[in-house]
């Protein structure tokens, strides 16, 4: 979904659009966190750094992106 359609979508007065756009954004959002999370790992950031960005614990930020 391009970024004009989801910002019409979001504007929508209709529940069930809205939220269907809702929820392509936390797919997006956990794919660009994924993608994010995967390049610090490569260049050694630690789950604790990883965290810390994220706003979360370095256990929370390891139990989601940890292999």
């Amino acid at each position: 979904m391009e970024e004009p359609e989801l910002v019409a979508r979001l504007r929508s007065h209709d529940p069930a659009v809205g939220l269907r756009a809702v929820g392509a954004l936390h797919r997006l959002a956990e794919q660009v966190e994924a993608a994010a999370v995967a390049r610090a790992r490569a260049e050694g950031w630690s789950w604790e750094q990883i965290g810390d960005a994220l706003g979360v614990s370095r256990q929370s930020a390891h139990a989601k992106h940890g292999r």
